[in-house]
């Protein structure tokens, strides 16, 4: 059986807080979605990455659409915008900061019918390579209880709990998840990828 060469694009800032914010239309489990000028604003002036996975339709190969995607910035530890600092903080104890690089994976996330597949595994695995050539030491991501096949991928991929928050639901407890990153890191890939940058 041929492997699956998982086809994904980097986007730079403009273009891709655009698409991102067009396709979250298609990701309804999120109550509130991103628009353009609030992904631009966290992203301006603060290393970070847009991927997209895309694939041709089922009924129609010769259309390719956005799957899945994965948005990721570097997180300091002294932050100004309010929304960040309250995450350092929530984050400390947990995640080193000093004299270290801290990538914050963000947006992320794959349209329903296209799970299980394998693309956000490959998405994963592209940030990781970039984010080691950027020097980065660690990536942290912080997910909901109820998204368990998030967690579930995460799992597989040697992501570590460091946090939990509870919530009187259950399914609403945060989970923060990180992991070292270094060259080994690399060795335990398997996707094959296949990057264009827009």
């Amino acid at each position: 059986m041929t492997p699956v060469q998982y086809h994904l694009r980097e986007y730079p800032l403009q273009q891709g807080a655009l698409e991102i914010a067009y396709i979250e239309e298609f990701f309804n489990e999120f109550p509130k979605r991103k628009t353009a000028n609030e992904i631009i604003s966290r992203l301006q002036d603060r290393e970070c990455q847009i991927l997209m996975a895309e694939a041709p339709l089922p009924d129609d190969p010769g259309t390719v659409v956005p799957v899945s995607y994965k948005v990721s910035h570097e997180l300091h530890e002294h932050e100004t915008d309010p929304v960040l600092a309250d995450l350092v903080e929530r984050l400390r104890g947990a995640v080193i900061f000093k004299h270290r690089r801290i990538l914050y994976t963000w947006l992320g996330a794959t349209r329903r019918d296209w799970r299980g597949q394998g693309h956000f595994r490959a998405l994963t695995e592209e940030q990781e390579v970039w984010a080691i050539s950027q020097g980065f030491d660690e990536a942290v991501v912080k997910t909901k209880n109820r998204y368990f096949d998030m967690r579930a991928t995460l799992d597989t991929m040697q992501f570590n709990v460091i946090k939990l928050e509870v919530a009187p639901d259950v399914l609403d407890a945060k989970v923060y998840l990180s992991k070292p990153l270094g060259l080994s890191v690399l060795d335990a890939h398997r996707s094959r990828r296949q990057v264009t940058r827009a």
